[in-house]
């Protein structure tokens, strides 16, 4: 594929950059795509028939590159990369409309009733990336994508349990409705931010279950070539410091967002560079 323009590298994870070279356009593409949806999802305060609307537009878009008829100039960079990426790699469209559709969850729905319903919604808003940047990798066996659909559901449901202080003041609750019956935690004060014991404990229930995720998808980064792997090892120790920094916070997520700082730039890549994977157990060292 020709060079990506140098913008596209904005706002992407380490994996897309450390990928290797012949694969790192194609990679790029994919994730800014993926962020796309998420921008054109989240836009602000702007009503959700109107966000629901650039979504429909993005889709137009991929169904007309896919059609190899022409897309719109609204994403002329992204979608025109698109085409030569599907025509080179033969990547199926299912992947790409799924992540609209997730985001077109995102916009529409504020409440997940389980586990398995906020894990069914992962896979259309998280997983797909994971899919397409395992057939561009060449991995697409039944093992790799179990690790990665783990993988890509475990680092959105970290970003969900970071902005828990911050969704819930938005009215937006990622925690699933069973859960709080089952701690007793009536809906009502979870919004209201109302830290307390029966909180915290929910909070760590979904902190050991994502934790559980990331143990069950990391062995795939030993399959990943070049320095893929470490990306990849970077992206599940970032998600394993933040899960850290909740449980040292003693779980009271609902007031405190966990950053990553410079301290933590270092920890990261100590971990990742010396190839560690986590335990089964939670680790809170430095």
């Amino acid at each position: 594929m020709p060079p990506v323009p140098h913008q596209l590298f904005t706002r992407l994870p380490a994996f897309a950059l450390l990928c290797p070279p012949p694969l790192r356009p194609a990679v790029v593409v994919v994730c800014r795509f993926a962020r796309t949806a998420a921008d054109l999802a989240e836009a602000g305060q702007r009503p959700a028939l109107d966000r629901l609307a650039d979504l429909q537009a993005c889709r137009q878009d991929l169904h007309a590159v896919y059609a190899d008829r022409p897309p719109s100039d609204r994403w002329p960079e992204l979608f025109d990369a698109l085409g030569r990426l599907r025509r080179e790699f033969q990547l199926p469209m299912a992947p790409f409309e799924q992540l609209l559709s997730g985001f077109e969850q995102e916009v529409t729905t504020h409440r997940y009733i389980s586990q398995d319903a906020l894990l069914a919604h992962c896979a259309r808003v998280a997983n797909p990336v994971g899919r397409l940047l395992l057939i561009l990798h060449g991995l697409d066996d039944e093992a790799a994508r179990r690790q990665s659909d783990a993988l890509c559901s475990a680092l959105q449901l970290t970003r969900y349990w970071r902005n828990l202080s911050v969704d819930t003041a938005r009215g937006r609750l990622y925690v699933p409705l069973d859960l709080c019956r089952r701690h007793h935690v009536p809906v009502a004060s979870l919004v209201a931010q109302q830290e307390t014991p029966a909180t915290q404990a929910m909070v760590r229930e979904l902190v050991e279950w994502t934790r559980s995720l990331l143990v069950q998808g990391a062995p795939l980064a030993r399959r990943l070539p070049g320095r893929a792997d470490c990306g990849l090892r970077l992206a599940v120790q970032g998600a394993l410091r933040i899960l850290e920094k909740i449980a040292r916070s003693n779980y009271a997520a609902l007031h405190e967002r966990p950053v990553l700082g410079a301290w933590d730039g270092v920890v990261l890549l100590q971990r990742a560079l010396g190839r560690q994977l986590p335990a089964s157990t939670t680790d809170t060292t430095a």
